[in-house]
Formats: C-alpha cells, structure tokens, sequence
C-alpha cells in the first residue's frame, strides 16, 4: 500500500491517505506512457502552415523558350521552384496532426501516470479547500504554506538564519501543480487558474499528458474519493465474467403445418 499525506490550508499535516497500487494497474509501461504523451502532443500541434507550390502560384505553363538555339540555358515555365516567384518544392499543406489510440490503452496510461506520481512521492491531498468567492490571493496562500512532497527530513529542515525566499523554494509556491477536483466548481477554477503553473481539472477530466507534465499532483479528500470509485468501477468492469452459455439443447420449434 501507498501512503500521500493530507494537509490542511494551513499547511499543517494532519494524516495520510492509503492508496492499493493494484487499483492503478500495479506496474508502469513506460513506453505505453510515452505512446499516449505522443498522441496527446499530436493533437496538439497547430497544422496551419501552407506554401505556394507550383500550381498556386501565378503563371503559364509553357515553356519560356525552345531548348536549343538560342545559346541560353535550357528552362521550363516560369512556375518552377528554381526562379524567382515560382512555387516551393515539397510545398507543406494543412493537415491535421491528430490520431487515436484504442481506448483501452489510454485509460490503462491514466492510471499508470497516476501511479506514478503516487510511487514518486509528488502526489498529495489537501483537505478543507472551501471558497465562498474566487480569490486567487487565498489559494496562492494555501500553496505558499504546504511543503513539497518529495523533499527529505534533511532537505525539509529548516535552516537557522535562512531568509524567506529560501524558505519559500520548499514549499509549493511557483511549481507545476494539477489541482484535481470531484466536479467541475467555477469558484476554486477562477481562484487558480491564474497562478502560473497550476492547472486545475476534474478528476473526470484527467490524461496522461497533463498528469506527467505537472511535476505535483495535488487531489481534495473529495477528489480523491471520486478518482477511488471511479478506478474501481474500470476494475470491476474490466473483470466482470461473460454471460454463460446453456449447454443444453434449444426447445424445438413448433411447426406451423
């Protein structure tokens, strides 16, 4: 069992959470992660590039004249790549990008990634993240006070004399944090999403790229309930047994004669 600790908005640790590795696959593929990271990047990139090739530019395509005879070098219509307006060779054309990956693979990559960040220590719960108002100045707070995860005792103690920015470099203020939530809740969106570096998500709405791309995982108790159940639910749908077959023989059918 995995353990991730849970703090409050103070940035007190007041207890731990279990995790069951086995409910996030067990074990990493990383070259499944790296399959899924891929397809994500793909469906990114922007494949709006489009030159001119030799039939969209402007001219004839006769030839500009006769090959021999006239002492110049032999040439083709003014359209080729090799004078000066003609059309670009190879000419790059919009396209898109985007392909798929079975379903299957890219829910397995989910959990993977989320075990990950479970096995790496990068992974925490913060409980009690309640705001009336969107303010971004109070989660901003909430990240300044909570230390990093993954840091040792000895690189977690605090050192006699250090300033405060030094201090602050162990805490969550200016990481990469997906802050996961049950459901979609416009308060606590507008209150982080202008910090840099935090991107906020439902739990619903989580995928490999974006979990490995934040370096910490920050989950509410309620978030992390809903990512429990809904791990558990693929599980139990992935192992449910087929229906059985009957092996004794079909009623006849009765004649309509």
């Amino acid at each position: 069992m995995l353990t991730i600790p849970v703090y409050n908005p103070s940035g007190e640790q007041i207890g731990e959470e279990t995790i069951d590795p086995a409910d996030f696959g067990g074990a990493i593929n990383k070259q499944l992660l790296h399959d899924v990271v891929l397809m994500h990047q793909a469906a990114r990139r922007v494949g709006t590039v489009n030159t001119r090739g030799r039939a969209d530019v402007a001219g004839s395509g006769k030839k500009l004249f006769r090959q021999k005879g006239t002492g110049n070098a032999r040439v083709g219509p003014k359209r080729t790549n090799k004078r000066k307006g003609g059309g670009v060779a190879f000419a790059r054309r919009n396209r898109d990008y985007r392909y798929n990956m079975p379903k299957k693979s890219v829910r397995i990559a989910i959990r993977m990634a989320l075990l990950s960040k479970f096995q790496d220590h990068q992974a925490l719960v913060l409980d009690g993240l309640t705001l009336d108002q969107p303010k971004t100045r109070e989660v901003a707070r909430i990240l300044r006070a909570i230390r990093r995860p993954d840091l040792s005792e000895s690189e977690a103690a605090e050192a006699v004399g250090e300033t405060k920015v030094k201090a602050r470099k162990r805490t969550l203020e200016r990481r990469s944090i997906l802050l996961g939530l049950p459901v979609y809740n416009p308060v606590l969106h507008s209150s982080a999403r202008n910090i840099e570096g935090v991107k906020v998500a439902p739990v619903a709405e989580f995928n490999t790229y974006d979990i490995l791309k934040q370096r910490y995982l920050v989950l509410t108790r309620e978030a992390l309930i809903a990512l429990k159940e809904r791990v558990r639910q693929e599980t139990a749908r992935r192992k449910a047994p087929l229906p059985a077959v009957s092996d004794a023989p079909s009623p006849p059918i009765p004649s309509t004669e």
